[in-house]
Parts: C-alpha cells; structure tokens; sequence
C-alpha cells in the first residue's frame, strides 16, 4: 500500500490493513463498517472528507498514523466490523479506553442528593447506562452495564459511597475520579503512559482505562461474516450466526463474572438475623412487627460495628504506619497526617462509645426495648462528624497531591489496597464513610421509627435523634459547599501580581457568591470576569484559555477596604447605549484602584450589592474592636472647619479649634452646641495647660498664650485683649513632661533648617511679682512662659516627642534624640545595626510617631512600624506591620495602635502585629491624639481613667461641676496634674466631631443596633447609589 508515515517519529513496524474511501451520509451513519486485520484491533480516528481517511494503527513496535490519498481500494464484500460511527467518528466498543472519552464527553455531571447529603458534579447510575448503552449503540442494558462495570473497576468512576459498582438504578450517584488541578503540583506532576485521545496522542493527558472488552471484540477470522458459521469456537458472533442459520445451539467458550471484582461484598454473612439468634419461644410467640423492629435495631447495632471496624483498618493500616515510617518526608509527615486524617480519632471514640452501649443493651436482653436516650445520649458529640465533613474535601486534595509526588506513597497506596483487610476498596471509599455514615443514621432509624408503636418511649427518642441529625448533615452539606468551591485555592495563578496568601484554607472560610461579570475595554472585545465573594476577600480571576488554571485579574480586595458604587447607566443624548448594568469595585488604601465590570441585568447587580454589603456588616461586627461616638455634628462646616482639638477637665470638655477661633464644648451635654470663647483665623492647634490655667494656641502660624480666667463665652473678643503673642512663623508646638518639667517645644522648620525654642510655664501664682505695677498695668500681669532651651537643628523636622529625659525630634532622615541639658544629638536608630537597612533604604519613609512599649520603642513610619529597643538596634526582627493605606498620624491605646489615612483607620494590635479591624471613613483626619513615650504602656501598667461605653460619657469628677457654674468655661475648682494622661482620641469626618474609643459588648451592640437600624443604600449627590455600612463604626 501506498502511503506515508506522519505524526509520529517513533521506528514503527508497518502491518497490512484494509484502507477505504468513506462520505458519511444520513443513511450510513451508524453503518457497520469493516476495519481490522487478522491478530489486531483496530482504533481508528477518521476525517469526514472523501477524499482522505487516517488510520490508527497498532503493532507491538509502535503506534503511527497512516494517511490515504485518492481512491482506495473497495471494501471486501464479506468483511463485517463492530466499528461504530459516533458523531462523524468512528468509535469501535471493545476499546475501553475509547467508550471512556466518549463516556466523560457525554455524561451530564449535575448536583444529586442521597441520603440527606449534596453531591456535586454526579450522575446515577441509570443515566450511565444510558449514555453507555447510546455510545456502542446497544438496546441491550445487560451488555452497557457490565462494560460500566468493566470501567468502574478501573477507577474511572466511583460510587458516591464507594460501597458498590455500577448498577443500573437512578438512586445510585456516581462521580468521575478527580483530575488533580495542574497548579495544585505545579511542575511536578507525575504522569502515567500518555492514552490517545481525539486529536491523537497528546503527553500530559489523564489516563483513561484501557484493556479490551472481548464480548464486543471482531472475530480474528478475516473470513468470519453472517451468512456461515465461523470455525471459531470463540467466535463472538457464534450465537447471532447459529440463530440466523435456524442451527441448533451448541455451547462455545463460557465466561463468568467474577462476584469479587463486580458484586457487592457488603452482604451480611448466614445466621446474623434476628430471628436466628433469639430464642425460638420469644421469636414464636412475637408479633410480625416488633420482630421487624428487633430485626432494625439489630442492624443498626451490626452497621455501627461495621463502622468502628473500618474506622480502626484506617488507624491500623494507613495512620500508624504513615506517623511511624518514612514514607511521607519528616519535615511534612505530622501535618499530612493531620490534614488527611483529620480528626479521625475523635471519630473513632465517639462511635465505640456508641456501640459499647448497643452491645451492652443488646448483651442484657433477647428483646431490645429501647435505644432512643442510647442514640440520644451519643448525637451530643456527634459535631466530631461535622467537624470532619466540612474538611474532607482539603483532606482528599492533599492525598492525591502526594500520591502525584511521592512514587514512595504511591506505592504504599497500591500495596495496602491490595491487602485482603482492605476487601480491596480503595482508600477513599474509607476516608468517606464518616460522612456517609451520619447520613445513614436516619434511614436506618426511620425503619425502627416505622416499627415503634405510638405509646412508646423511644417514638419521641428516635424522632428527636434524626430530627438533630438532619440538622448535622444540613451543616455538612453548607461546609462542603463552600470547601468545594474553595478547590480554586489550587488553581489560582497571579502572573505579574505579588502572590496575595487568601488563607483560603482556614477551617472558617466560605464562598458567599460566585457570578460572571464582563470586563469593558476601549478597544477590542470584551472579556468576561468570573467575580468570587468570600467571607473576607472579593477576588477577580480572568480564565486561562484551555487549562484550569484561573488567573488573579487583580489585586484581592478585602471587604474592609472595598467600596461597591454603582453609577448610572452612561448614555447619550439621553438616550442608552446599551442595556449595560456597570459596578465600581474600589479598593481602598496603597494598592488602591477602580474596576469597572458589567452586570447583565439590574437584578444581578442588586443581588452583588446586597450580598457584599451584608457581608461587609458581618465582617465589621465580627472585627469590632473600637467604635465611634458623635460629639458633634453639622456645626463645623462650610468656611468653619474644625481643625484640631484637646480634652481638658479631665475629659468632660473639649477645645476646638477651627477657622474662625477657639470652641469649647462640655461632653456632658452634648445636645448643647459649642461655644465661641476667641475669635482668631485660622487655628490650626489647640492645647490647655490646666495646672497652669492656660490656653496655647496657634493661629495664622503663631502661637498665643491667653489665661482661661479671662474667657467670655458671651464674647470672644474678650479674651484677645489678655492673650500674649509668643512666637511668630511657627510650623507647629509640642506640650509633654520631660526632666519632671511641663514643658512647650515651640518649632519653626523650613526646608532645610529647624529651630526648636523650648518653654517652661510660669506658675500663676508668681507671674508678673517680679514687674513693676505700673508694667503689670500695661501688659495685664500676663507672663506665661519663661526660656528653657533653644537650639537649631540643619533639617527640616516634622514632630516632636518629650522622652523622660530628652527629645526626641522627627527629621526627614530618621528620629534624632537630643539632651535638653547638654542639648548633644544622636540618630535613634542604630547606624551599625544592619537589620535597619530596610529603614534607610526607604527614601519615602518619614517619622511620624513613636510610643513605649514595655521596654521597647514602637516606631511608626508612614510605610511601616518596628520595634527597637533603648540602644536605637533592631527588636522582634521578623515583627513588622506594612500599613495597607499611607497615614498621617498616628494613635496608641494600649494593647493598639491605630493609624489615620483620609479614607480608613487601621487598628493592629502592638503585641502580634495583627490587623484587627479598619474603619472606613472619608475625609478622616485625627484632631487629638497624646500618649506620649515618656509614659510605659504594659499589660501590668495601663489602665482607663475613663468609663468608656455607648453613648459617650465621663464620669462627673468631684469639685468639676455644679448646676450653678457655667458648663461651657473650665472648672477652677481643681487642675489637673503632671501625671495626668489624656488617652481621648479624637477625629473629623467632614462636618462630623467623632470620639474613638474602645467597643461595646456585642450584645449592647446589638440592642443599640436594633433600635437606630439605617438603610443599607444611600443616594449620593450625583444620583449614584453607594453601598455604605450602618454598623456603628462606620464613619
């Protein structure tokens, strides 16, 4: 024969074939065709064109594909073949790795239910024998059955609970054997001999089953047809010739199926009924249904030792050796165990006890009277279940990960499998009868249940008992879900994106909501987005072309940094372009951006707001560690905007600093306004020395002194006429404890110079002995602070913090520390320490805050907080927080630390580093702030002068108040001393004056909740609608 040898360059030995010229049309599709050579099947894979045809071919050498040109010679007229055409292919049905492709392309995988529990991606068995049936084109269910079988044998499907093989029956659920993700072993995938496949023989494709059903087999006689009898004995088609010949039938070769391989081996061995063990008398004189039901509960006793038997063959055969030998590495063996095993052993306890007290009730009495508070007693621990439900799937996953890697686990698999204590079940079917077996529970009860008269005791028992388990299984199925869905942890792939860790493996994740999005561009077509809501993280993954690998669109957005708008329609002239519903994901913080995507319908984009806002509520309740309270609202607006503050009189009253002057506002009353006691412009800082009786404020970049006595809250011009000027060009002014002094760092900094002037307050009861009388006339009597220390520092400072001893000064560079007594300079930071490379390195990083902590200095950059201890070097190297937006400032409230950007707060905690809640906001900028790092913050140290709770209120400090004086103006009938710390934080949303401070319990949060509930959306003002959060810490 003429031809040539393509698509393949393996050596080959050439065998003879018949070849022909074939144009499928509707009448022959489904034709008998003839295709084989004497001593060799055939596997065809054959064009539809006239004029060619291609022919697999194989041989003991090679595997080759041989094409045909031009005209072939005819068919031989006698030659008949079971080679079948199946959608324009030819199929032959003895190959089972053929009928296999065809079988997986076919089959409609869907979600079943059976026994109470969900199973996914499944079909039952009467379907797949249906699809069987349709593939070697039979109507006969007996042949499509036993070739199901023959597949099923190989693994290539399973029984849901791996108990039986294939039966034709649609109560039966059956599933393909997973295909490992490709991501999920990366570039180590271990691979069997590659099986052909449609498109020929392509490397890396999952084996199919193979062998050769002979019962469809051609005969090997090349002069084999139906007119005559074939001389061969083993002649499939003996029995089809003799009865078209009217032959008397005479008996060929016999085959028989083996029970072991295809039957069911769970069959209950002679003389365990009931009946046979009872004493004939009772069994005599019993009626028909209590002897049903003692034949119920006695199965139930004998399945529940089954399931201890089992449970113990996994801890004997498989846990013991795996924790005790080397077949799994050592570095990774104790979690393997852990993860595939799960919580077995508690498993294994709950059930012996549970069949302990069955025996010991059955071991008492002939007649089982009740079992129901037996059951009742057991279903308390029966969460173990659930426990392990929810993580079997990760469990299944990391098995068949060191199955593909580990040829020394492969190779334990397939030796402890064929052992006889295994009744040669895989593993699997052993690692799902947890499972399987709490669904099996309320079959076998309801039976008992159906057999139990009404007066019964163990009616009310039993019922109870599968109304809980019932239950369990719902949980079961909810944890199982979302473990499924969460199999994309071993498919996801970031390409240019920094890998993001999603924990997606935490015992607690779920998917929430998975839908497709489309993703619009400028130019070219558009792209379809599948979008996944998990309980703390929105992802957006773009599919990979021809794998299953998803890619990361973009960088995850956790639900505390996403804000969902969803604009209008865009159109013009006003008229739609198109029947488009956009949504704008937005992520907040330093790796901030905006996606656009597109919904189809507006009820799909209003099912993905409210599902993310209820989640975002959710996971703010859950992380509520501080709250907001309100201490003013809609007064400062406009050109009147609040612009610092500080709590005085121990907290119960507040100055404000704005615009137009100086407020002060008591907290004890806060349906009462601020009050106006100083008109100045422009006031950018605020602070009240109250053992001094003094108010220091800078206003148009200086900085006044003005005695509290002399406020008028009937007149703010009053106090300007006693106020004394005592720096200009100030950039801003400190007030802290240092040396066992108060004092007032007063610093004017420029770009590349700083001169820090530092003050001591005069005691009131000495200012202005010292002047002559007619002097204090003229200026009031009003000295307020003397010279401490001036210096110059050749750089441009941005803060200031009072240390026991010394200062210390925020510069571009790093902080510097400076002894007010010999005014000498150091850099905090070590030089020599070269684990703070990482700091200098970092040009953009700029000092802004620094706190003690224990007996170390918690240092707050704009990128990054580190600890470092009293010599300046590195403390906790692996400790770090990298802040997820770009802050300004800074808050400590011992055990947190919380940092300001204009969009969210952050809140970690200073002992782990842990991110422990985000409070969104807009426009946030902390008017107050003081803990300074003079003072030690510990567990043992730090205690709340404050009652905090919701709403806001201070205690009433003795001697502070009375109805007779007046609220607005501070008290003078105490001061507050030196050790006095202010711990308040105070911030500003807009308009809107907030106190931050620690969070309600959940249950006051709750109540409060219920009686102030808000929408969930809100109409901005430019008609969009943006999905806002109403929890209480939502700014």
């Amino acid at each position: 024969m003429a031809g040539s040898v393509r698509e393949s360059g393996l050596p080959c030995k050439l065998l003879p074939i018949f070849t022909f010229n074939f144009t499928p049309s509707e009448q022959q599709q489904g034709e008998i065709i003839s295709l084989n050579t004497a001593g060799n099947a055939l596997d065809p894979v054959l064009s539809t064109g006239p004029k060619e045809c291609k022919l697999l071919v194989l041989s003991t050498d090679a595997i080759t594909v041989m094409s045909q040109k031009g005209p072939t010679p005819p068919q031989p007229s006698h030659h008949h073949s079971n080679f079948l055409l199946i959608n324009e292919l030819i199929l032959y049905p003895a190959l089972l790795s053929r009928v296999a492709e065809a079988f997986r392309d076919r089959i409609t995988l869907s979600k079943l239910i059976k026994d109470g529990l969900v199973y996914h991606d499944a079909f039952d068995g009467q379907d797949a024998v249906d699809k069987i049936a349709r593939i070697i084109r039979t109507t006969d269910r007996r042949v499509a059955l036993l070739l199901g079988r023959a597949l099923n044998a190989q693994r290539f499907f399973h029984d849901a609970t791996y108990s039986h093989p294939l039966r034709d029956s649609s109560h039966e659920i059956y599933q393909l054997n997973e295909r490992l993700p490709i991501p999920f072993i990366k570039n180590a995938r271990v691979l069997a001999v590659p099986m052909a496949s449609s498109s020929g023989w392509l490397e890396g494709e999952d084996p199919l089953p193979s062998g050769v059903f002979t019962f469809l087999t051609d005969c090997y006689s090349p002069t084999c047809n139906r007119d005559a009898l074939c001389y061969s004995i083993a002649c499939p088609r003996r029995l089809e010739q003799q009865t078209r010949l009217n032959m008397k039938r005479q008996p060929g070769l016999r085959s028989s199926l083996s029970d072991e391989s295809l039957g069911d081996t769970s069959l209950r061995e002679a003389g365990t009924l009931w009946i046979h063990s009872a004493p004939a008398e009772i069994v005599a004189t019993m009626p028909d249904q209590e002897k049903k039901r003692q034949e119920a509960i006695k199965d139930m006793i004998y399945t529940e030792r089954d399931f201890v038997q089992d449970m113990e063959y996994l801890q004997d055969s498989w846990v013991k050796p795996l924790r005790t030998t080397d077949i799994i590495p050592e570095h990774c063996r104790t979690q393997f165990v852990k993860e595939v095993f799960w919580n077995l052993d508690e498993i294994i306890a709950v059930s012996r006890r549970l069949r302990d007290a069955l025996n010991k009730r059955q071991e008492s009495d002939a007649i089982v009277k009740t079992i129901g508070q037996i059951y009742l007693d057991a279903v308390k621990s029966f969460d173990a279940f659930v426990w392990y439900g929810g993580h079997q799937l990760y469990g299944k996953l990391e098995f068949m990960k060191e199955k593909s890697l580990n040829p020394a686990f492969a190779r334990f698999v397939e030796e402890a499998e064929a052992r006889p204590e295994s009744r040669k079940l895989e593993v699997m079917g052993y690692l799902t009868r947890p499972t399987t077996h709490l669904a099996r529970y309320p079959l076998l009860l309801d039976v008992v249940l159906k057999y139990t008269p009404n007066d019964s005791p163990d009616k009310a028992h039993l019922m109870e008992v599968v109304d809980i388990i019932r239950g369990l299984l719902r949980c079961v199925n909810e944890k199982a879900e979302s473990r499924l869905n969460l199999q994309l942890d071993q498919r996801l792939v970031f390409r240019k994106l920094v890998r993001v860790d999603l924990r997606l493996q935490d015992e607690n994740r779920e998917l929430l909501y998975k839908g497709k999005l489309t993703r619009r561009r400028a130019q070219g077509p558009s792209s379809e987005m599948q979008v996944f809501l998990l309980d703390h993280v929105l992802l957006v993954i773009k599919p990979e072309t021809n794998t299953e690998q998803l890619r990361v669109y973009k960088v995850p957005i956790p639900l505390e940094l996403l804000v969902v708008i969803a604009p209008e329609k865009p159109n013009t002239d006003g008229k739609d372009i198109q029947d488009e519903y956009p949504i704008i994901f937005r992520r907040l913080g330093r790796k901030g951006y905006d996606l656009t995507l597109l919904a189809d319908t507006a009820a799909a984009r209003k099912n993905w707001l409210e599902k993310i806002a209820k989640q975002q509520e959710v996971v703010r309740e859950r992380s509520m560690t501080f709250d907001t309270v309100t201490l003013s609202e809609g007064f400062f607006f406009g050109e009147n905007k609040v612009k610092c503050a500080a709590p005085f009189n121990h907290g119960s009253q507040v100055a404000y600093g704005a615009d137009n002057g100086v407020y002060f506002s008591d907290l004890r009353d806060l349906s009462r306004p601020p009050v106006h006691v100083l008109a100045l412009l422009d006031v950018t800082q605020v602070d009240v020395l109250e053992e001094y009786r003094l108010l220091l404020v800078l206003s148009e970049r200086s900085v006044m002194a003005i005695p509290l006595d002399v406020l008028d809250v009937n007149d703010p011009t009053v106090g300007m006429k006693r106020a004394k000027k005592v720096s200009s060009s100030t950039s801003f002014f400190k007030v802290g404890i240092c040396l066992g002094r108060t004092l007032v760092c007063i610093v004017k900094a420029n770009v590349l110079s700083t001169t820090l002037k530092v003050l001591e307050p005069i005691d009131q009861a000495l200012r202005g002995n010292n002047k002559p009388i007619l002097k204090k006339l003229l200026q009031g009597g009003n000295d307020t602070l003397k010279i401490f220390k001036e210096f110059y520092i050749p750089a441009q400072s941005t803060s200031v913090h009072f240390l026991k001893t010394k200062l210390c000064v925020g510069l571009a560079r790093g902080f510097e520390v400076i002894d007010l007594e010999t005014l000498d300079t150091q850099s905090l930071l070590d030089p020599a320490d070269p684990s703070l490379d990482f700091v200098r390195k970092q040009e953009n990083a700029r000092p802004i805050a620094i706190y003690r902590i224990e007996n170390k200095f918690l240092l707050c950059y704009n990128e990054f907080a580190f600890y470092v201890n009293k010599q300046g070097c590195r403390a906790r190297p692996n400790w770090i927080i990298n802040w997820k937006g770009s802050p300004t400032s800074f808050a400590l409230y011992f055990p947190f630390v919380l940092a300001f950007e204009p969009t969210f707060i952050e809140v970690y905690t200073v002992e782990t580093g842990q991110l422990e809640q985000i409070i969104p906001g807009k426009n946030l900028r902390c008017l107050f702030s003081e803990i300074p790092p003079s003072i030690k913050n510990s567990a043992a140290t730090h205690t709340n002068p404050y009652v905090r709770g919701n709403p806001y209120i201070y205690p009433q400090v003795a001697g502070t108040y009375s109805q007779e004086e007046d609220r607005d103006l501070p008290s003078t009938a105490s001061s507050t001393p030196l050790s006095f710390t202010r711990d308040e934080i105070i911030v500003v949303s807009d308009d809107k004056v907030m106190a931050v401070q620690l969070a309600s319990p959940p249950a006051l949060r709750q109540q409060l909740a219920a009686a102030s509930r808000v929408p969930a959306e809100e109409r901005s003002g430019d008609g969009s609608v943006v999905s806002v959060l109403t929890s209480g810490n939502a700014i």
